[in-house]
């Protein structure tokens, strides 16, 4: 997107300062600029991606499913406007003319300078090895390599990632996350070998093998084969491993062709002084793409403080950038690691460890001259910060070295165990925020300007606002300052919006809003598409409100929802198949046994559902697997969706001699009239056929206990990590009633539960006196939202596995087996 106008307003004297690069360290810079004079200059940025500045460091989560590129976004659009910036997207500069102080862009722009800032990073080192340049070869530096990634994982089979540093494993994480079969090829001994010793790079392994993954070490690629597309990897020793996606991940190096050309001073990157200088006085250079002292960084805390001096220097501030020791706080794929300083060893340096396998924990701490010079942390890195801080001071740990290992809490003195007292005890420039290179005091001195909550700190100084890591901390430091005066802050649905879940739903009602789209249009949303927490509930308000009329929009789903099964941790998935109320025939049984034996399903469960669960599937067998169910008469039990789960029973009055009513047919005539609803959350049913309780009834979200003269009603129950028992909605005296009564329940919870608002809060919240005065005392209101809830029934039933089966005929393969209203009440 161009901001206009290109040309500077009349009268607008102002020096022009052009930046090359739209990444992040351009546009720290600025805004470190714009915190000390926003006045100064009059700023435009050329960006090669048609995008706005995001964090690269997050793009690893997008590939995992864990967020979406809006939740990864640094500055939107809104942040140009605002600051009066040109953003020129996806137009790189191709040519500096130093002379004429102007940059021509791929585009044929040519616009002049009075000072111009490159920030053009760093490329993805490609290994040279034939083959390399085939299609489905791909780097892991953008979002463009994270689009193609995800549209080889959509169409499944098999991934190799050539390198096990950071980026690697990460990749090679979310792609197993995404249902491929993954092989790590790294040349090196150890995995991560610049961040860990040898002995906490083995635990990784050992974790990530134990995920289903293929780790080679010492694996060194000849070539890639394919016949017109990547097929393969041969390694030098003959082995050839199946990929129909090779992702590189080797390393980079600073991006200075531009540079180069321009003729300004190169060495391993962009030569720039103590104020981020070149050998033009006119040019600047930040990021990865610069050498300071002969040195290059590619960490985000250096980086930083780059930009800090480089803004000192455009508004003649008295300082300069000065190395720091810099450490490395990591969660690769998922697992915790921590590094800082030397930990090779030698020199008269003692290793102080701790290592507990079993547990997956690991520590480090060189020491020489009774102060630390390195640490090395896996599996538990509470401590990193704490080390560092000892390690950046130089400060003597003779008096605390029998208990250093241990860590803070026990070397501190007395067993000390509170985290504030800990974080406290950090000195000012001790690092908070690795993403964002935030130290304890810009936290202390944004809390000190007025940010009294987290989202304030987040948006005034950035700590916490990209991994969330930090946030304990910075939650911590919040109240050592504020006490009780931290502010809460308002319950909205996300950052997108200022209006909560309550605001929504009524304005959706209200205006008669019938998209998503137009919903964030007419309520302002701050972002253009919304984020992975309001897009799903948007999507559930709408088909809630619109039963019929809204079109149910599967990328606004979870990716459990989206697949139509549960996905495991190593990236298969589990399928469900709905038996209703626990009930099964020798057809069913026989269908499960080939389906398990067909696909080589490593195991089959029962549920806590009366159910069973079959673990082990592909991503790319799930179509067959749901038609081979379907034409034995299954359908989907919608294990993994926000909906009615499962209704449970006991055997009840048919043959139990302590039943009072047919608590297995009431079940089933419940379940067939019930399955397939979409919920605020995921919703349990049982029916016991006596007070016995033999279906556990009384903790389930609606429960029916069979008693002599008719059916005990519960609601509200809760059997997971806060169990809460059911309260007595009310006592009927017929299955009719009964029947009413769950369906003007469910759609009561329907329409005023919030997302992601289990039955227990939700009666917590507005209380079980205000339930059961929309239900019990007029049969007109409670008749009303039993048949809206009937009616969305009729555009909800669907088999989503029929839908989605290869090949499958919906009337041969998935038999609805419901009830409608009227069987199920007669």
């Amino acid at each position: 997107m161009k901001y206009e106008p290109l040309k500077a307003p009349e009268g607008d004297l102002r020096d022009h300062l052009i930046v090359i690069g739209n990444g992040m360290a351009g546009c720290r810079a600025v805004e470190e600029l714009l915190a000390r004079d926003p006045a100064r200059y009059r700023v435009t940025i050329f960006g090669a991606e048609p995008r706005v500045n995001y964090n690269r460091i997050m793009l690893s989560p997008v590939l995992a499913g864990e967020k979406t590129f809006e939740e990864i976004v640094l500055n939107g659009h809104d942040w140009y406007a605002d600051h009066g910036i040109t953003l020129l997207s996806g137009d790189p500069v191709v040519a500096i003319d130093r002379e004429a102080r102007t940059v021509t862009s791929r585009s044929g722009l040519t616009l002049h300078y009075d000072r111009l800032l490159i920030a053009t990073g760093s490329d993805p080192f490609i290994i040279p090895v034939p083959g390399h340049d085939l299609p489905g070869v791909v780097s892991f530096r953008d979002m463009h390599d994270v689009e193609a990634m995800l549209a080889a994982a959509d169409r499944g089979g098999s991934a190799v990632v050539i390198g096990g540093g950071l980026l690697g494993l990460e990749a090679a994480h979310g792609l197993s996350l995404r249902g491929m079969k993954v092989t790590v090829l790294h040349l090196m001994p150890t995995l991560m070998e610049r961040q860990l010793d040898e002995a906490a790079g083995w635990l990784l392994k050992t974790a990530l093998e134990a995920r289903g993954q293929t780790i080679l070490t010492g694996a060194d690629t000849a070539a890639l084969v394919g016949d017109g597309r990547v097929e393969g990897v041969r390694l030098k020793d003959g082995t050839e491993i199946a990929a129909d996606l090779v992702v590189m991940a080797v390393g980079i190096r600073p991006s200075v062709a531009l540079a180069r050309q321009a003729g300004l001073e190169v060495g391993r990157g962009i030569r720039v002084d103590d104020h981020m200088v070149t050998s033009d006085p006119a040019i600047l250079a930040v990021g990865e793409c610069v050498e300071h002292d002969g040195q290059v960084y590619g960490l985000v805390a250096p980086l930083w403080d780059m930009c800090r001096a480089l803004a000192d220097g455009l508004v003649e501030a008295p300082s300069g950038y000065r190395p720091a020791p810099t450490s490395t706080k990591l969660k690769v794929a998922g697992l915790d690691v921590f590094s800082a300083g030397d930990f090779s060893g030698g020199g008269g340096a003692e290793d102080i460890v701790l290592r507990d396998a079993a547990r997956g924990i690991y520590k480090r701490v060189v020491v020489r001259d009774d102060r630390i010079v390195g640490a090395v942390l896996y599996g538990d890195t509470a401590d990193g910060n704490w080390y560092f801080d000892l390690l950046k001071r130089g400060t003597s740990v003779a008096d605390i070295r029998d208990a250093l290992i241990f860590g803070q809490a026990f070397a501190s003195g007395g067993g000390q165990t509170d985290p504030k007292a800990a974080v406290a005890a950090l000195s000012d420039d001790a690092e908070i925020c690795g993403c964002n290179g935030v130290s304890k005091g810009r936290v202390l001195a944004c809390i000190d300007g007025g940010a009294h909550g987290l989202d304030s700190v987040r948006a005034g100084c950035k700590a916490s606002a990209s991994c969330g890591s930090c946030t304990g901390i910075v939650e911590s430091l919040l109240a050592l300052r504020l006490g009780s005066e931290v502010e809460a802050g308002p319950k909205t649905m996300c950052k997108c919006t200022s209006f909560g879940h309550d605001d929504v739903r009524r304005e959706i009602v209200a205006q008669a809003m019938r998209s998503i789209p137009e919903v964030m249009q007419k309520l302002h949303w701050s972002t253009p598409d919304g984020c992975s927490s309001c897009r799903p509930a948007l999507n559930y308000y709408l088909l809630c409100a619109l039963p019929g009329e809204y079109v149910d929009d599967q990328q606004s789903r979870f990716v459990n929802e989206r697949m139509h099964a549960n996905i495991q941790k190593d990236g298969t998935y589990s399928v469900v198949p709905r038996m209703w109320g626990g009930l099964t025939n020798p057809r069913e049984l026989r269908a499960i046994a080939d389906v398990v034996e067909k696909f080589n399903a490593p195991m089959v469960k029962v549920t806590g559902g009366q159910r069973l669960d079959i673990f082990g599937i592909k991503k790319e067998d799930l179509p067959a697997v749901w038609a081979d169910l379907n034409a034995a008469g299954m359908v989907s039990g919608h294990a993994y969706g926000k909906s009615l789960r499962t209704v449970k029973t006991c055997v009840g009055s048919e043959w139990c001699r302590f039943g009072t009513q047919d608590s297995t047919g009431l079940g089933v005539k419940i379940e067939r009239a019930t399955w397939g609803s979409w919920m605020p959350h995921k919703f349990k049913i049982a029916v016991s056929g006596c007070p016995r309780n033999c279906a556990e009834a009384t903790i389930k979200d609606f429960g029916v206990v069979c008693v002599d003269s008719g059916y005990e009603l519960h609601v509200g129950g809760n059997g997971g990590i806060k169990v809460r028992a059911t309260d007595l909605l009310c006592k009927v005296a017929t299955e009719a009633e009964a029947m009413e009564m769950c369906a003007a329940f469910i759609q009561l919870y329907r329409e005023e539960a919030r997302y992601l608002e289990r039955t227990a809060p939700w009666i917590e919240r507005v209380g079980l006196d205000y339930v059961q005065s929309r239900l019990l005392p007029d049969a007109e209101a409670r008749g009303d939202l039993a048949r809206r809830f009937w009616f969305s029934q009729q555009f909800m039933q669907d088999d989503p596995w029929a839908a989605r089966a290869a090949g499958a005929d919906r009337e041969q393969h998935a038999p609805m087996a419901r009830f409608t209203p009227a069987e199920a009440m007669a």
